[in-house]
């Protein structure tokens, strides 16, 4: 039997620290208030714990990586992760695993 072990590079970079969770956690949390509107520099200073900036982008390419934000052209992060919508999609018959 022959394992072929595949490397997936989600990040664009090499890392030096992955963020925990609790950090991931709290950043989620921060774009969630910030309803869109702001920047990623923007949210990056208003954490309520100081965070690396290379933690913090690093951070943002997993939740936009995992289709949980977008980052705009102007850097504006968007959080259009909704689990209850994708729950009605599927009640509906409109998702198929």
């Amino acid at each position: 039997m022959v394992f072929v072990q595949a490397k997936i590079q989600i990040f664009k970079k090499d890392v030096l620290r992955f963020p925990r969770l609790d950090t991931v956690l709290m950043i989620e949390n921060a774009i969630r208030k910030a309803k869109s509107d702001l920047t990623a520099r923007q949210i990056w200073l208003k954490l309520p714990k100081k965070v690396m900036w290379q933690t913090f982008i690093t951070t943002l390419e997993y939740l936009e990586y995992s289709g949980k934000i977008l980052v705009d052209k102007d850097k504006t992060v968007i959080w259009i992760w909704n689990p209850k919508a994708i729950e009605e999609i599927k009640k509906e018959g409109l998702i198929a695993k």
